[in-house]
């Protein structure tokens, strides 16, 4: 049975549009995708000395299972032409998992609901314009209190 999922995608070098928009393509191959908010311009977070993100939110159905789900995910990636790097450095795409239904999984590789997506205004402002109701397991705020209750002082702004 399908379950929701919403998905996070960021790209800070190249072609960020085009990757983010053929990322999407692919992402339609697993993923029925019934939403997909604006493109946001986000300052970087962790590491501040590298380009400006883009930031895009999908929301849709998939039969995957959480790790199939991020395996498909990375595979887009490195399609994309992402390799290794440091932390929070540039990357040619990112996509993070960000809800999967109403799943609490935290294992070493995967974390759903992405456990920093509260503190991060570049993920809540897009999410939130695809998915301002759906609740964040395990506590019953929705995506839309936790957008109002974030401190992040990054700039994030439709683009």
């Amino acid at each position: 049975m399908p379950e929701e999922v919403v998905l996070l995608l960021g790209s800070n070098t190249g072609r960020r549009v085009k990757q983010l928009r053929d990322a999407i393509r692919v992402l339609a191959g697993e993923v029925e995708i019934g939403k997909v908010s604006r493109i946001y311009a986000g300052e970087p977070s962790g590491r501040t000395n590298q380009p400006w993100y883009l930031n895009v939110a999908v929301r849709g159905e998939t039969d995957l299972a959480p790790d199939a789900l991020l395996h498909f995910v990375k595979g887009i990636e490195a399609k994309a032409g992402r390799k290794a790097g440091a932390r929070w450095g540039p990357r040619e795409l990112d996509i993070d998992i960000i809800l999967m239904g109403n799943r609490v999984v935290r294992e070493p590789h995967i974390a759903i609901p992405h456990p920093m997506m509260s503190v991060r205004r570049f993920c809540l402002s897009p999410v939130a314009e695809i998915a301002p109701d759906v609740f964040v397991p395990p506590g019953r705020k929705t995506v839309r209190d936790l957008l109002g209750e974030c401190r992040d002082p990054l700039e994030v702004t439709p683009v």
